[in-house]
């Protein structure tokens, strides 16, 4: 059986992630820093995906963000633009 993926949050990560959720005028790093937050408290990856958003959006694209913070940090949540190769102009 596949283990559930988790994410802890130390306080200041929590701190860093809500004031970055409040003060970014982008969208998507608003959602993507809800979504870690939601999953620092407990909820599933999936769950979130699927429920905690205004938008559903694809489990795989939240296991991604968890990804993308683990190794990044919170410029790794800025610096990836949504959408990814398939927005590219060819």
């Amino acid at each position: 059986m596949a283990q559930r993926r988790t994410l802890n949050l130390s306080e200041k990560q929590q701190q860093e992630l809500i004031e970055l959720r409040d003060q970014t005028k982008n969208e998507y790093v608003r959602e993507r820093c809800a979504a870690l937050l939601k999953i620092g408290q407990g909820h599933s990856p999936h769950w979130v995906a699927r429920q905690g958003l205004l938008k559903q959006r694809d489990p795989d694209t939240v296991y991604g963000w968890i990804q993308m913070y683990e190794v990044e940090g919170l410029a790794g949540l800025q610096a990836h633009r949504h959408g990814g190769s398939r927005r590219r102009s060819v």
